[in-house]
């Protein structure tokens, strides 16, 4: 079972917001103060992109372009800004692992943002991670936010 200890560092992320909180009490009754917020603008995809998909005439063989036309795939701007938000804050954790912000972290992100911080990460970090936790929290209060980290903690 993994505990809350007084100082570890808890990450609520999503691909837009990630709270960094501290645990200021100990595991049985933990008490999470936000240390740093970071957020990025990312609106839908539709508003992002500017043009429709490109499409491209299938001719066939000696020159004929009287085939069927298919589009292009579109780039998905908005999870290309969630996927680079977790690359940032990878890069983020780094910088505070080597000032000596933290000891230990637990990340609570959702599934996707897990995945790519967990790519992402470098070993440095990895090794201050006592747990992860694939759930979106970033819109839940801090009470909450106590109360289901210790229980997940709990369980595991």
């Amino acid at each position: 079972m993994t505990r809350l200890t007084n100082g570890t560092w808890v990450l609520i992320a999503d691909g837009e917001k990630a709270m960094f909180l501290e645990n200021v009490t100990d595991g049985e009754d933990p008490h999470l103060q936000v240390r740093r917020i970071e957020q990025q603008d990312n609106p839908k995809d539709i508003d992002q992109s500017a043009n429709r998909p490109g499409r491209m005439q299938e001719g066939r063989p000696g020159g004929d372009s009287s085939g069927p036309r298919s589009a292009f795939q579109d780039t998905d701007w908005h999870q290309l800004a969630k996927d680079r938000f977790a690359d940032d804050l990878a890069a983020l954790l780094f910088r505070q692992v080597h000032r000596g912000d933290f000891d230990a972290i637990v990340i609570v992100a959702a599934p996707g943002v897990l995945g790519e911080l967990r790519k992402e990460m470098h070993k440095e970090v990895l090794a201050k991670v006592v747990a992860e936790i694939p759930k979106t929290l970033t819109n839940h209060s801090l009470q909450d936010i106590e109360k289901l980290v210790k229980a997940e903690l709990a369980a595991a």
